[in-house]
């Protein structure tokens, strides 16, 4: 089957939307309410879905309407089921503190997936950041690590690793990308500490002194949601599914069409939100359903208006230089735009086609390697990469933090993140010899970037002498994001104490 090139405009159109509509005052206010996203999302979506129907190619329509509602509604379950759990407290927003709230994201990604590991993060992370002004880069750093690059270890942990699974990866292969995921995951945190120790300079002096002083120990509550989280993941492991392939063929029968894991998810989520504490929900978390509404909007416009644009992808394949390197690149970059399932997907398929020895469900080892690490570590490079990343902006924009735009994001991304990608790929995935001392070399100078921006920052409450200089260097913009409006609430040590006798 072939599609013409102009096929692809409305996905295209989707995409400017989300990156120039919320840079433009006349649009902005109008963009932001999910239901004119949606609005849009289907203005462009449902021709191409009637298109692609009248051209006899119903089976790909099919397709991505069961793998967009296997999306949406485990993104649902899992942010309805995180919205009952809660990190309550505030301890000191130190570089230090940051960046192990980052780590323990990071581990988490691989076992509880990157949109619980995500959602459970943001919250305590905002709140700990709740008496700093410069708060947007820390959103950003949690993007990379908690929503994306953490989750490479268990097929648990991103939605490409999953559809692999399904495939005949082995659920235990992907802890064989253990060092890959390592040394990403490591070099983000120490250019996060390293960012965050010369930003923390550059915070008033009063706010400083707040943050000290404002000390409250961290207790997590709404433990019934905790058990919810436990029964969705042992659900996304063990319960089947409906195979949108057979589905869309006409081969699923009886039983095979029960999509009995998405029924039990919202039977989960639906649990969770009945009995979960509502003061955690709505008080401590702030839930809203405005940011999961928006996900579930933009992605029905993407995952319709990509199918005439992965179908020209699959034709275009025979005619690209497919490897190691050129497979991490092109599922690297397509999965920065495109959601990075179905371009796992197709590059899977791709794969099987070639040759090549040991093989892992019919596909190259090596290959399959450069594609699972292409899909999930460069899903960070745009907001729509993956799921989660929008999940986060929002709840962040939601608790009044300024985050870039989406170009703002991407030249965040280019800068922080590509490096290192950069020199993954060089010192992991690329053969030559001058290649792995290229890669050395990049790692290097990433540290010595590091050092340098470290060693211009501090992270102690300054004295009393120090407080006169420190003021008088408040000006400009924040070097690596926007500050946050003020409007976090800072939560005092009576009030926690309080609701914790009102919960007994």
């Amino acid at each position: 089957m072939t599609f013409p090139a102009w096929s692809v405009a409305p996905f295209v159109l989707m995409l400017a939307a989300i990156a120039i509509a919320p840079l433009v005052p006349a649009l902005a206010h109008l963009w932001e309410r999910p239901r004119n996203q949606l609005i849009y999302a289907l203005v462009l979506g449902l021709p191409v879905a009637i298109g692609v129907l009248l051209a006899g190619h119903g089976d790909l329509v099919t397709h991505a309407l069961v793998e967009y509602s296997q999306f949406i509604i485990l993104l649902f379950t899992l942010f309805m089921v995180s919205g009952g759990i809660f990190l309550r407290g505030d301890i000191a927003a130190t570089p230090r503190t940051n960046t192990a709230f980052l780590a323990v994201g990071g581990l988490l990604a691989s076992f509880i997936g990157t949109t619980g590991a995500a959602m459970l993060l943001i919250r305590p992370l905002l709140n700990t950041n709740s008496e700093r002004r410069h708060v947007a880069h820390t959103v950003v750093f949690a993007i990379f690590v908690a929503a994306n690059c953490g989750g490479l270890l268990t097929p648990l942990g991103d939605p490409p690793l999953f559809l692999g699974m399904l495939r005949g990866v082995p659920f235990e292969w992907t802890f064989s990308l253990w060092p890959e995921w390592l040394f990403v995951n490591v070099m983000l945190l120490i250019t996060y500490y390293a960012l965050d120790r010369r930003l923390v300079a550059r915070e008033s002096p009063e706010d400083v002194e707040i943050d000290r002083t404002n000390i409250i120990p961290l207790k997590l509550v709404g433990w019934p949601s905790v058990l919810c989280f436990v029964a969705v993941v042992l659900t996304v492991a063990f319960v089947p599914s409906v195979d949108a392939t057979a589905l869309a063929h006409g081969e699923a029968h009886g039983a095979e069409l029960v999509p009995w894991r998405e029924l039990l998810m919202l039977a989960i989520a639906a649990v969770s939100f009945t009995i979960g504490d509502k003061k955690v929900r709505y008080e401590d978390n702030s839930f809203s359903f405005a940011p999961i509404l928006e996900v579930a909007a933009l992605f029905i416009g993407i995952f319709l208006t990509m199918i005439p644009a992965l179908e020209v992808l699959r034709n275009l394949a025979p005619k690209l230089p497919l490897n190691e390197v050129t497979l991490f690149i092109f599922t690297g970059g397509l999965s920065s735009v495109l959601d990075n399932a179905p371009t796992y997907a197709t590059f899977f398929e791709m794969a099987t086609q070639m040759s090549g020895e040991p093989r892992i469900a019919e596909v190259p080892e090596a290959l399959l390697v450069s594609i699972s690490l292409g899909a999930v570590f460069c899903g960070a490079l745009t907001y729509i990469g993956n799921g989660p990343n929008f999940m986060v902006k929002s709840v962040a924009e939601s608790q009044g933090v300024v985050m870039p735009s989406f170009g703002g994001y991407v030249s965040r991304a280019f800068f922080n993140l590509a490096p290192v990608l950069l020199a993954m790929l060089l010192l992991f995935i690329a053969d030559p010899w001058w290649a792995k001392a290229l890669g050395a070399a990049v790692t290097i100078g990433m540290l010595v970037r590091a050092v340098v921006l470290a060693r211009s920052g501090h992270h102690t409450a300054p004295t009393e002498d120090q407080k006169p200089g420190i003021r008088a260097s408040q000006h400009g913009p924040e070097p690596d994001g926007p500050k946050h409006t003020g409007q976090i609430p800072v939560i005092s040590p009576d009030a926690i104490d309080g609701a914790d006798e009102r919960t007994a």
